[in-house]
This record gives C-alpha cells, structure tokens and sequence, in this order.
C-alpha cells in the first residue's frame, strides 16, 4: 500500500477500534506498550511540558508513563508527537522565523555576510550540524541504541543530577550580559555542541542548551530563545524520521487516534511551557529547575535502589 493511500486509510480502520480503548489499559508488545486516547493526552502534554523546560522531556517520557504502569511507549510514539511541539515554536515564533529568513536572503543578495540575520541564520544552520551527525552515527553504530543502558533509567537519573550541577555553575558564572541582538555565528556552533549532548536521554535539549548560553553569557531569557530556535530543525528532523517510519509501516504498534490526540496535546501544552518560560527567565534564576532536576534524579535513583521502580 502507497503513502497515500495509509494515509487515507488509517483513520477510518483506526476510528472503530481506538475510540473503545480510551479508557482500556494499555497492552504491551514485546518492549513498547500501545497507548490509548487518556494516556495519549497525558503524554502529550508531559511533552509538551518538558521539551522546553531544561527538565528533559525524554526523561520525562520514560520515567512517567513506567511510573503509572502504563509500560514505555517507545521511541516512535514519543518521537512523532514532538510534531506538536515543532508545530507550537512555528506558532509562537512565526514572525522571528520570517525576519530571520528574509533578512538572510535579503543579505546574500547584497553580499552582506555581516548582517544581524544572516549570522543568526547561518549559526542556526551549523548550529544543528552536530546533533545530526551525532545522530546517524548513533544509528550506525548503536542499532539498538532505544534499548541501550543509556535510556535506562538509572542512566536517565543520573544525567538528570549531573545536568542540574552544571545548569547550577553556568548560573554561578555566567555574565549574563549579551542579549539577542548581539548574537553570532559562533553562538549557534556553540550551542550547538552542546544541542547534540541531549541524544544522552536525561540530559534535555533545552536543559544543554540553556546551560550552554549562560556560560556564554547570554541573558537567560535570551538563551532559551535561541535555545528554541535552533531546536527547530533538531526536532522537526526527528520527528519527520520518526512518522515517515510509522507511515511506512501503517502505524503497527501505535495507534493513530491516540497518536493525534497526543500531538495535539502536545501542541497546546509546548505553547504554554514557552510562553511561560520566556516570561519567567526574564526576572527570575533557574533554581527551580536546578533543585527540580537534582531531586527528580535522586528520587529515581532512590526507587531503584528501594525496588520501586524497575531499572529498564
């Protein structure tokens, strides 16, 4: 069966058998549990919640719904609702994403490579350089990287520690004097490196790259901002890959109906979290989310020490 014709397809077989299991527990398959409509939206909204705080939403997805007994939902099914949250920084960020790009085209057409928007671009787009090679290089040599000891959860647990230390020394040290007006090539390429730290599930991508602008001395609420549009092309590019794979195997393993719900949740609640942050960075450290994300590891380790919550 053609792309298009799954994709007129899956929602007419998907209606009859997904709306009876809204409230149905889910089943598990091997390793990756099938989610229904209730736990679809509850994920979505972890999602959107966690992708742009500097908490990790990987970590997040993982340690949730096993919490709940619900079962990992897999990478697939977390990887394709971050559609919503792609669809949320378009949203919040439209006219930024249009001034940046038509800034830049009007700049290389009067060959003026020292213009604000060209570099802000340019550092965007070497920016997401390094997360795409440390990506495919992942999938070449760690085939099996969903089911590695670096998804586990004492893993996640402990990167969610280390992460809180180091956000808590960029707080110590940083300037925070630059705002976005003063940003370079040279900031996207940093931040950057430091995007590609999040493949580790715990680390968070905002959480690395937040972390990343304060000791660069960037102001925070200007750090989170290029922190969310460089992470524009990361997570569009992975969720992309991820639903191209759902759509070619005719979303075996995951049901459509919850799928959409959780995309949608995932949308509303990723336009909350930034609207949120960005006002909140303005007058206030990330403390909060320092002793949240030392705590969260913490207790997570302690549960696995106290055989409350299984280390997978």
């Amino acid at each position: 069966m053609g792309v298009t014709s799954a994709i007129l397809a899956w929602p007419i077989k998907a209606i009859s058998t997904q709306l009876a299991q809204v409230t149905a527990p889910a089943p598990v398959a091997g390793d990756v549990a099938q989610v229904n409509i209730f736990q679809a939206i509850i994920l979505g909204a972890v999602q959107g919640l966690t992708e742009f705080l500097p908490i990790s939403s990987t970590a997040h997805l993982k340690v949730v719904p096993v919490a709940l007994g619900w079962g990992d939902p897999g990478v697939a099914f977390t990887a394709v609702i971050q559609l919503g949250s792609i669809a949320a920084v378009l949203w919040y960020f439209w006219r930024d994403i249009t001034n940046i790009t038509l800034g830049a085209i009007a700049a290389i057409s009067r060959q003026d490579y020292q213009d604000n928007d060209f570099r802000m671009a340019l550092g965007i787009a070497l920016g997401t350089i390094p997360i795409v090679v440390c990506g495919l290089l992942i999938k070449q040599f760690i085939p099996d990287f969903d089911n590695s000891p670096l998804r586990s959860m004492a893993a996640i647990a402990i990167a969610s520690i280390v992460m809180s230390l180091l956000l808590a020394l960029a707080e110590k040290v940083g300037t925070r004097k630059r705002d976005f007006n003063k940003l370079g090539v040279k900031d996207g390429v940093l931040m950057g490196l430091a995007q590609a730290m999040s493949l580790i599930p715990g680390v968070s991508r905002s959480g690395s790259t937040i972390t990343a602008g304060l000791f660069m001395g960037l102001k925070r609420e200007t750090a989170a901002r290029l922190s969310f549009l460089l992470g524009l092309p990361a997570i569009t590019l992975a969720g992309l890959v991820e639903f191209k794979g759902v759509l070619e195997t005719g979303f075996a393993g995951i049901g459509a109906i919850p799928l959409l719900f959780g995309v949608i949740s995932a949308a509303v609640f990723s336009y909350l979290s930034i609207a949120w942050l960005l006002r909140f960075l303005q007058t206030q450290s990330t403390f909060v989310f320092i002793a949240y994300r030392l705590v969260f590891g913490v207790v997570i380790l302690g549960a696995i020490a106290a055989g409350l919550l299984q280390n997978i």
